[in-house]
């Protein structure tokens, strides 16, 4: 998971958006799609492989980002006569325009993820699909990977199903609509369903020691005449619609698991040292964590919307590092085989137009429901795809992380010399005069030298701005 998630709302960013195409240029990230997968693609949305079940009477909404055209994922939840809820999950099915060893495929190979700036993506797959034939668009017949999931009555999965499909989308949603429509109960039932069945899978989460990170994203506002940077706190109805996907992922990990091929992502438990660092975090920020709470319990009790809390959803995204992939095949069992954050079994598979793995992880699925044996590019293709995937991963990262230090330089390049509040949230424990400040206003977290002598870990203190520079995307604060 990224450090920080920003998108551009709002501001020309002229200046900023030259910075990021030189970043780009920098990184050495894929360019344009090359013409002959161009042609490939062209050709594969008008000519698909469509399924022959026809399952477009079911009324399909997505939530997405207003923005977003990328749609992954379509939900439609129900009641069952018997007790119990129905979850269908339709996620587009790359596979129905991807021929395997052809030159779309092997350009998502090359690319493996969709790389996120704040002004935009670099796709995996050519915007003729990811944002048309292959996306999930309201009123559109698209081919799908159709799940159904029945739920009892607390929320537990009961049975599994999926195949491919024709599906069509009714609405296209977002989070903030869906959320004020839930609680004023003017939300129609598939849309009020949310709360309950996300609800109900929060408590299971809970349950088994799983934990979901709410983290801020950062936003870069226009605010009068320049920039500003701010937090936007998760809604309810984002944890809501997660839990669907996160539920998804567990059910695809069982079946894969259950026939003895698949590919798993998987995290190892965080290393004490790590969980240490947290607790000195959370003494900075004020945020009392008894040594009898788990870590689990004190995240679901923090506020997203105050600073303080926000600062430390952030810290706790660093034990969330370390996840990969596992692959297995021919019946052997996997190992790792856990998500320590879900604590389950868990597989990537609701993203994949813009994750590659995701579409392996679908077929192995289709396969192992109709008892069948998976296609053979899919399975050749497991070995090499943990560190395909880990390549993507680490590049993606290097994106967010310097698209968050170019901003954050950007946004205050014309303030060095001005004085903040801020609260000191880490001190090197080998150089006491280095460490990270958080500013109340704007929304930045930078490192900071303290001349005066060692930074007061968990006090709040004045800071001046040293440097901001997007060339090099750096900023620095000194104590005064």
């Amino acid at each position: 998971m990224p450090r920080r998630q920003m998108h551009m709302t709002g501001a020309d960013g002229a200046a900023l958006r030259a910075a990021l195409r030189e970043l780009r240029t920098k990184l050495e990230v894929p360019g344009e799609f090359p013409a002959p997968v161009l042609a490939e693609a062209e050709r594969a949305a008008a000519h698909p492989r469509l399924p022959e079940q026809d399952s477009t009477d079911i009324p399909f909404f997505t939530i997405d980002p207003p923005d977003s055209v990328d749609l992954d994922q379509a939900v439609h939840l129900a009641k069952r006569s018997s007790g119990g809820y129905r979850v269908h999950y339709a996620i587009a099915d790359v596979a129905a325009f991807v021929t395997p060893g052809g030159a779309l495929d092997a350009e998502a190979h090359r690319r493996v993820t969709t790389l996120y700036f704040p002004d935009g993506k670099v796709p995996l797959h050519p915007a003729v699909l990811s944002e048309g034939a292959a996306s999930l668009l309201p009123d559109r017949t698209r081919p799908a990977l159709l799940w159904r999931l029945d739920l009892d009555a607390d929320g537990r999965v009961e049975t599994t199903d999926v195949r491919r499909a024709l599906v069509r989308s009714r609405a296209k949603l977002d989070y903030d609509g869906v959320q004020k429509a839930i609680d004023s109960g003017t939300a129609e039932e598939p849309v009020a369903l949310l709360k309950d069945v996300g609800r109900l899978r929060e408590a299971l989460e809970r349950e088994r020691g799983g934990i979901s990170l709410n983290v801020p994203e950062q936003e870069v506002v226009a605010r009068d005449g320049s920039y500003a940077l701010a937090y936007r706190a998760p809604l309810p109805a984002d944890g809501w619609n997660a839990q669907i996907s996160l539920m998804t992922g567990m059910a695809a990990a069982d079946l894969m698991l259950a026939s003895g091929t698949g590919i798993l992502r998987t995290l190892p438990n965080a290393p004490d040292g790590a969980v240490g660092r947290l607790r000195r975090a959370a003494k900075a920020l004020r945020i009392d964590w008894p040594h009898h709470v788990p870590y689990a319990e004190l995240v679901r009790s923090l506020d997203p919307h105050r600073p303080a809390h926000a600062a430390f959803l952030q810290e706790c995204t660093a034990l969330l590092r370390g996840a990969g992939y596992t692959v297995f095949s021919g019946g052997e069992t996997p190992d790792p085989a856990i998500h320590s954050a879900v604590a389950a079994p868990y597989a990537h598979c609701t993203a994949p137009l813009r994750r590659l793995a995701d579409r392996y992880a679908g077929e192995l699925c289709l396969a192992a429901v109709a008892g069948a044996e998976p296609p053979r590019w899919a399975v050749e293709g497991l070995a090499g795809l943990p560190e395909r995937m880990a390549e993507g991963a680490r590049l993606a990262n290097t994106v967010e992380r310097e698209s968050v230090d170019l901003v954050e330089a950007a946004v205050l390049k014309d303030r060095v010399g001005e004085t903040f509040d801020a609260t000191v949230i880490d001190v090197k424990e080998r150089e006491p005069l280095v460490g990270t400040v958080h500013l109340e206003e704007p929304a930045v977290v930078g490192r900071v030298e303290s001349p005066q002598g060692a930074l007061p870990l968990g006090e709040r203190v004045r800071v001046s701005l040293t440097q901001a520079d997007p060339g090099t995307a750096k900023i620095l604060f000194a104590t005064v």
